[in-house]
């Protein structure tokens, strides 16, 4: 394991850790250290936080930032797919129909509140590519000789949208609910059948 990953895995599993401490753990200077973790920051992977120490200068602790953290493999996927499973198998497929029919409600509810004051097919997928972005979905929206593109980079249920393809259709029938009269919305790129991206093609009417 190189020296990076080490420290890496100190500061998972011990939390906030001084250059001084991961030295010793690691049996390097605190120097060597400090270049270590130097190029970490550099990455994105680590940050640090002064704290005042009781005399002296403050004390520097280093600490795992969000995409240090998601070196680490999680079981997040696997679960969403057992609760699938066992929505299932205790209230069949009309139990599975429900839960996407209720979480269809909620995001519509939330869609169309925030895209009530939103005029036009451009202003409104703006804001639905914000609000879809927030959610994890990397959206984004181009427009080519007049029509319109709401990509989405990323799928943060493609696992549970794997088990069980009604989470697409759900999602494709509230963009098309959402642009009802002011365009027709098609999906054409598919993350679930091996596209990059999901691409939803909008074309004002």
């Amino acid at each position: 394991m190189k020296t990076h990953e080490k420290i890496i895995q100190l500061l998972k599993t011990q939390g906030p850790l001084t250059a001084k401490i991961l030295a010793s753990e690691l049996g390097l200077t605190t120097m060597g250290i400090r270049q270590h973790v130097q190029g970490l920051e550099d990455s994105g992977d680590v940050v640090f936080k002064d704290e005042k120490a009781a005399r002296g200068r403050p004390t520097r602790y280093w600490s795992l930032t969000d995409k240090g953290n998601s070196r680490f493999a999680d079981r997040h996927d696997e679960l969403t797919v057992q609760l699938l499973d066992s929505v299932i198998t205790l209230f069949g497929d009309d139990g599975m129909e429900k839960l996407i029919s209720h979480r269809e409600e909620t995001a519509m509810t939330n869609y169309t509140l925030a895209l009530a004051d939103r005029y036009g097919v451009q202003e409104k997928l703006q804001t639905l590519a914000k609000l879809r972005s927030d959610e994890g979905y990397m959206a984004s929206v181009e427009e080519h000789d007049g029509i319109f593109w709401l990509m989405e980079n990323h799928c943060p249920i493609c696992a549970a949208a794997s088990k069980c393809l009604s989470f697409c259709r759900s999602e494709l029938q509230m963009f098309q609910t959402l642009m009802n009269d002011i365009a027709v919305v098609s999906r054409e790129e598919h993350i679930i059948d091996g596209a990059r991206r999901c691409a939803y093609k909008v074309i004002p009417v």
